[in-house]
């Protein structure tokens, strides 16, 4: 475990002193993500994941994890239409919400399957 540990702070500390502006902004965005999914938790709660279920079995947390699915598609294909159809130029929503909701699902569906969702 010490191995990984050393190895995990050396990338942090190559990243840091190499790239320190990129490293900045992924914090920046990943603090960003964590306001975004604790404002939508606060307003909807762990239910719509959970899609009706308790998730206390593999099907539960499978049909959870489908629902994810289904919600990162949209967004994907979201995606898909406005590079082809407007050049990345959103109307109504900027990109960068799909890509953050993209983002925040993902975790999610890891929280999910690693069975800590509402908890």
């Amino acid at each position: 475990m010490k191995e990984k540990t050393t190895k995990d702070n050396n990338a942090i500390s190559y990243i840091k002193h190499n790239y320190p502006r990129t490293e900045q902004e992924f914090q920046i965005l990943l603090n960003n993500m964590y306001t975004t999914f604790c404002k939508k938790q606060f307003d909807y709660g762990p239910g719509n994941i959970a899609m009706g279920t308790s998730l206390k079995n593999k099907e539960e947390v499978n049909i959870a994890l489908l629902g994810i699915i289904v919600r990162l598609n949209d967004k994907i294909n979201r995606l898909i239409n406005l590079s082809t159809k407007h050049n990345f130029e959103a109307k109504n929503e900027p990109i960068e919400d799909a890509f953050l909701d993209i983002a925040i699902y993902s975790v999610m569906a890891l929280i999910v399957k690693n069975h800590k969702w509402g908890k």
